[in-house]
């Protein structure tokens, strides 16, 4: 069987890589094949097939990496020159590579794959996504609806003898609505998507989303403008993961922490949470936006446990960090692509599911604010103060959910949320992202279920 690293003649380039005594040498191999489709106010606007190839060359020494990488294989040797140059060290002994005897492989496990969905099929699930927004109302006012999907196929050798072949597959499909009254405007945004193929939308109807986006900014348009000030704030499974995401696992990566560049720096083993805050990072969730066999430096997809009981238990870390820490890396080296130097990122990050009955969560909350869906936002990893937009929430009044509200923000401090956190629901809902950090991007998840908040700022408009 021919595997992706095999045309690479990747000894003789990682020896050259080595030549002034690096301790570790890495060639990363990528092939990646996107298909994208954009319908924009009814006008099919992009039909774009695109096929991206190159490699990235690494050197480490004494933990600095240097980086190069080329579209063309033919430079890939002069590459290799250039790196072991510009991390030049007065060690010149060449290391000696015995390379694993079979490549460790991971193959893709999906129903349709998207090379084997046609085009057409494609254009009508966007097309029918358009028209049910347009559909909804005379006060939608704009539609935009993109589809994309993407095969990445990958190879690493590495100068231990590593030798890594694997194949990810991704569908993405999401729906922005602008909705007026003539007065204000509000927008709806569905996003669906996972490593999955073209079943996605056999599983999720586009008319489906499509309907949740628009009737969400319709909605929207009759509600109340949020009252800003303290108060509970009860966030349900489907708010999406913006807090755990953002307030919290950035400043769980291990490079930041280890800069002094978050909150959480040398604090394990402490309380970082309430006790009914347990956080994962699991990359093996069959089907999940953020989930791999192996990591963009070749270590196994791995789970694993950040905050147990509250207790901050470990970092997230590539082979820079855990080399650095004296640790096992955790399997969170990613990259956007080969151009790209792997850095610590997340995958699926997860609060876990508690005990409590999510109605019954609603029911005991006397009056406060419950949040359906988030928007975007803004983190200070140092301090961990945040600002949170919400897209879409309702009054809680006598433990009943009310009129819903709109122009709400959320604004605190990540750790300080997490420990005052009392009531954590049986349930679990997911949302997809694309995280961004040091100019690359990589595709992520969050996942939480219905928490609450005794109190936390709620800005308004």
């Amino acid at each position: 069987m021919m595997h992706m690293i095999s045309h690479i003649p990747f000894e003789r380039i990682l020896k050259k890589a080595l030549a002034y005594g690096a301790e570790f040498a890495e060639i990363y191999f990528e092939n990646s094949i996107s298909t994208t489709i954009t319908n924009d106010n009814k006008l099919l606007e992009n039909v774009v097939s695109a096929t991206d190839k190159g490699v990235g060359i690494r050197v480490v020494h004494n933990n600095h990496t240097t980086y190069g990488s080329s579209n063309d294989l033919d430079l890939l040797e002069d590459v290799a020159d250039s790196v072991a140059i510009a991390a030049r060290s007065q060690n010149t002994k060449i290391l000696n590579i015995v390379f694993n005897k079979n490549v460790l492989t991971k193959h893709v496990d999906v129903k349709l794959h998207p090379s084997s969905a046609g085009l057409d099929a494609k254009i009508d699930a966007v097309l029918c996504a358009a028209d049910t927004a347009w559909s909804a109302g005379k006060s939608i006012v704009q539609v935009r609806v993109v589809y994309r999907d993407k095969i990445k196929k990958f190879g690493i050798a590495n100068s231990e003898g590593l030798l890594i072949d694997e194949e990810q597959v991704e569908t993405v499909l999401y729906v922005h609505v602008v909705a007026s009254n003539g007065k204000i405007l509000q927008t709806g945004y569905e996003p669906v998507g996972g490593g999955k193929g073209f079943e996605l939308l056999k599983e999720i109807s586009p008319k489906d989303i499509a309907s949740l986006a628009s009737n969400r900014a319709i909605q929207m348009l009759d509600a109340s403008p949020a009252s800003p000030g303290p108060m509970t704030v009860v966030l349900s499974n489907s708010a999406g993961g913006t807090m755990i995401h953002e307030a919290v696992g950035h400043g769980l990566e291990a490079d930041l922490a280890s800069q002094g560049l978050s909150v959480y720096t040398n604090r394990t083993g402490e309380m970082v949470a309430s006790s009914l805050v347990t956080v994962y990072d699991d990359a093996t969730i069959k089907g999940r936006r953020g989930s791999f066999g192996y990591d963009d430096e070749g270590t196994v997809g791995q789970k694993i446990c950040l905050i147990e009981n509250g207790i901050l238990k470990q970092y997230m870390s590539d082979r820079i960090t855990s080399s650095k820490n004296g640790v096992q890396s955790t399997g969170n080296g990613r990259r956007e692509s080969y151009a790209h130097p792997p850095i610590v990122r997340m995958t699926n990050t997860i609060i876990a599911p508690g005990q409590d009955d999510p109605e019954a969560i609603v029911r005991d909350t006397k009056k406060g604010l419950f949040v359906t869906r988030m928007g975007g936002g803004q983190v200070n990893t140092v301090n961990g103060d945040f600002t949170f937009e919400v897209q879409e929430a309702y009054c809680i009044e006598n433990g009943a959910i009310k009129e819903p509200i709109r122009g709400a923000t959320l604004i605190g401090n990540g750790p300080k949320v997490l420990e005052t956190i009392d009531r954590v629901g049986a349930d679990l809902g997911f949302s997809i992202g694309t995280c961004g950090k040091n100019g690359q991007g990589v595709p992520v998840e969050s996942a939480q279920p219905t928490i609450r908040i005794p109190s936390i700022v709620v800005g308004g408009v």
